[in-house]
């Protein structure tokens, strides 16, 4: 193993300019024991040719259009396993990492070697803080979120969840090779990060936020936000059962069913399933 070293995987799929931001914040990072890994998904873009031109450092894995998130993250994962690597940070690259991203998660990793570490988001136009995490609590079906709870000056450190995205997400080596890779085949694009951090957590790791690895990212660039745009019966059947649907509730189902105890069972599903039908109408 190669002390220190992060595999950083990104998959995309078009969107160069995303890429092309997140790639050059990575460049400027004073932490630099690190790999980049874009996992390009078949992308039309010109983003082939600008990896080779404007970032030859880069380790380009090409996929044929049907990887989606998970199976492109895991092809990743995989490289970095073979390759030695000692953690792995998946990371979407609608991001934009401060200078010091990295140096502030090995910081972290190292006072917690077997935890699963994501990342502090903020919006990149407004620079306000958006996320810090949240814990599901099972008994109510909701989710608390950190950053309410939390004045300025308490956004720093490590703060504990029990599931995490993985737009911004360290994972030790150490912790794949016990629980493997994300689950493609149950999870092909949405819920795979949540599901594994779940599962983590389920197994005894811990999980947290740390505020002091600041993301930027872009809100309104995710493809649910794409599809609550300007409301339609189409956008409204994907949001319900499209594979890039944020209220699929076929995936919400499985995700349940691995995840909640059996007892809150009945209730998380009745109440998921009115929330991801009306919600869309709603908000």
């Amino acid at each position: 193993m190669k002390e220190g070293l992060i595999y950083i995987v990104i998959p995309v799929f078009n969107r160069k300019h995303f890429t092309k931001d997140c790639l050059l914040s990575l460049r400027k990072q004073t932490y630099q024991n690190y790999k980049a890994v874009v996992v390009d998904d078949g992308s039309t873009d010109g983003t082939p040719e600008m990896l080779r031109d404007e970032f030859p450092e880069t380790l380009v894995i090409t996929g044929d259009g049907n990887l989606w998130w998970t199976a492109a993250t895991n092809l990743g994962i995989y490289k970095a396993q073979e390759d030695g690597a000692e953690f792995v940070l998946t990371l979407n690259n609608d991001t934009v990492a401060t200078e010091d991203y990295l140096e502030k998660m090995i910081y972290w990793a190292r006072k917690k070697p077997n935890a699963l570490l994501g990342s502090f988001a903020l919006d990149f136009n407004s620079k306000k803080a958006v996320y810090g995490g949240a814990n599901l609590n099972w008994l109510s079906n909701k989710t608390r979120e950190i950053l309410p709870g939390l004045h300025s000056e308490e956004q720093t450190g490590l703060h504990r969840v029990n599931h995490f995205p993985g737009r911004g997400l360290l994972i030790p080596i150490s912790v794949i090779e016990k629980i493997g890779p994300f689950d493609e085949k149950v999870f092909p694009h949405y819920y795979a990060d949540y599901d594994y951090t779940f599962m983590a957590h389920r197994k005894g790791y811990e999980v947290y936020c740390n505020h002091d690895a600041k993301l930027y990212i872009f809100p309104e660039a995710s493809g649910d936000h794409q599809t609550r745009t300007k409301k339609s019966l189409k956008k409204y059947y994907n949001h319900l059962f499209g594979i890039k649907g944020g209220g699929n509730l076929r995936n919400y189902t499985k995700f349940v069913f691995r995840n909640c105890p059996g007892v809150y069972m009945p209730f998380a599903l009745l109440d998921g399933y009115t929330r991801r039908i009306f919600g869309y109408l709603i908000k």
